[in-house]
């Protein structure tokens, strides 16, 4: 590691720094994830810090070593997201004017909780690219310093306090895993962790639209963009510190996709109820793409961020039941006389599904005039039950098919 721009005396010094204000989260092994896995994981539930992200860690750390100039003129920050509200929570606290440039997309409820901290949010500009370039200007323009979100060795340092707490608590971990945006917190990480253990292995998480550092890793040409849940490690740059720290420390960096992501968060909902965002949810993710990878291991995850939008979590949830064929479509064809729909509804119910929606379908389609179509929506246990629903419904003489949810 000599030579590199962070050290491992740089994160001790960042710990010893910010300690008593950061949360010291939990790293804790998960029995359940564990057994599905067929390897020891543990998670770090960054989840828990105040602003429920890891990003308060290189904020703070950044902050408390900036001059007393600095401190009155104020700090800027470039960010639609995390970083916002992780230096505008700091800042507020340590009494340094902040200052969040937003993308004017971002969503009301990250701008409300930023300025509710107590800094200026400016919104602009139609892409993070030109929010960073406005920041830039005002940061010049009213002599503000700028908190890069992850290519600062401050930033790099105070991340890297993830994976020191990590294997204090669980000084056996052989393997660490970490979600990628820009870099900052994988490259802490993995100063960290292979300065205390030479033979740990350092895997870093991106998504498939997203992984720049994969690519600039094997050689590839860097191609990013798209819709993602995982919007905090949607980065299309990796810093150039994280890049040479990466080149030198990292064993690997692995690619999920979305449908991973989603698997990922309804699992810790469901698992370890506990709420996590895209980006925090990519670790574990990969743990169940790529078993091989990581069976027999000694794993642990960082869970870096809780912060998802609520319709999107009920969304995500939703499409896993459906995926799990808890939540199926059937349709069923029937006569068009009277109780047939009582029929249908009884064996649903005998059978001990739970009927949640019905549409009655008549006039439309290729439906005769004396029969009727009903889509049926039915909370189930699990595909078995599903076939054992459609036998039984099948039996009493009516057509179903299922139309989505489980294969049977």
């Amino acid at each position: 590691m000599a030579g590199l721009a962070v050290t491992l005396a740089d994160v001790q010094a960042a710990a010893a720094r910010i300690k008593g204000a950061v949360v010291r989260t939990p790293c804790l092994r998960s029995e359940t994830l564990s057994r599905i896995a067929e390897a020891e994981v543990w998670i770090k539930f960054e989840n828990l810090q105040f602003t429920a992200s890891f990003k308060e860690r290189g904020a703070l750390n950044t902050l408390l070593q900036l001059g007393e100039a600095e401190r009155r003129r104020g700090v800027i920050a470039m960010s639609a997201g995390n970083h916002a509200q992780g230096v505008a929570y700091h800042a507020g606290r340590l009494g340094i004017p902040a200052t969040i440039v937003m993308p004017s997309f971002t969503p009301n409820t990250k701008v409300t909780h930023t300025r509710g901290h107590g800094a200026r949010v400016v919104l602009h500009g139609d892409t993070l690219a030109e929010a960073g370039a406005e920041a830039h200007r005002l940061a010049a323009a009213e002599q503000l310093t700028f908190v890069h979100p992850y290519d600062d060795p401050r930033i790099i340092a105070g991340q890297g306090t993830i994976a020191l707490e990590m294997l204090q608590d669980v000084p056996e971990l052989d393997t660490l895993v970490a979600p990628v945006g820009g870099g900052g917190m994988i490259a802490g990480c993995a100063v960290a962790a292979r300065g205390l253990r030479s033979d740990i292995k350092v895997i870093g998480v991106e998504t498939a639209g997203y992984s720049a550092l994969r690519q600039l890793l094997t050689g590839e040409a860097v191609t990013a963009g798209g819709d993602t849940i995982a919007e905090g490690i949607a980065v299309r740059d990796i810093g150039d510190l994280p890049l040479v720290i990466a080149r030198s420390l990292l064993d690997r960096v692995l690619s999920v996709e979305e449908v991973a992501i989603e698997h990922a968060i309804s699992l810790l909902i469901e698992v370890e109820k506990t709420v996590s965002e895209g980006a925090g949810a990519a670790g574990l993710s990969a743990l169940l793409t790529y078993p091989d990878v990581f069976r027999a291991r000694k794993v642990g995850l960082v869970l870096s961020g809780g912060n998802i939008d609520t319709r999107l979590l009920a969304s995500v949830l939703l499409r896993g039941l459906v995926r799990d064929g808890r939540i199926v479509r059937l349709r069923v064809m029937i006569s068009d006389l009277p109780g047939q729909l009582a029929r249908v509804a009884g064996r649903i119910g005998e059978a001990g599904g739970n009927i949640v929606e019905v549409q009655h379908q008549r006039l439309f389609g290729s439906v005769a005039a004396k029969r009727a179509e009903l889509d049926v929506t039915v909370e189930t246990r699990d595909r078995a039950h599903v076939r054992e629903l459609v036998t039984a419904l099948e039996s009493d003489g009516f057509v179903v098919r299922v139309l989505e949810g489980a294969e049977i």
